[in-house]
Formats: C-alpha cells, structure tokens, sequence
C-alpha cells in the first residue's frame, strides 16, 4: 500500500492548523490552571510555573508560524 505525498499547500495548512490548535489549548489550560489554583488557594509560585509553561507554548507557536510564514514565501518548498 502507498501514502499519498501531500501537496506543499496541504504542508501548510496541517502546520498551520497544528499551531492554532496549540494556540488555543494552551490558552484553555492556562485559564483553567489559573482558576483552580485561585481555587484550591495553590501557593503564587505554582501560577508562575503555569505563566512559563504558557509563555514556552507561546514561543514555540511563534517560532513555528515564523517557520511557516518563511515557507510560504518560498512557495511551500
């Protein structure tokens, strides 16, 4: 059985989907780590660790769409 090679086009959008997939849950379980610690009264140290765990999210989707954007220019290549 043979894969079908993906269109550089398809590439693309499967990268860019991805990241706002990562985007958004990134988003949800900051909120939520952010409530349930107010919540459970959590020590402020720990909503530190969950803002950089958020930020390191961030980044990568940054860094990727950076990635994705140069693509692009390229033509898909």
């Amino acid at each position: 059985m043979t894969m079908a090679r993906n269109t550089p086009q398809e590439d693309l959008a499967r990268t860019g989907r991805m990241v706002a997939v990562i985007i958004a849950v990134t988003m949800l379980l900051w909120l939520g780590a952010q409530w349930l610690g107010g919540r459970l009264g959590l020590d402020p140290s720990y909503a530190f660790l969950f803002d950089l765990a958020a930020m390191a999210a961030f980044f990568w989707s940054l860094v990727v769409l950076a990635q994705l954007w140069q693509r692009q220019k390229r033509g898909g290549k």
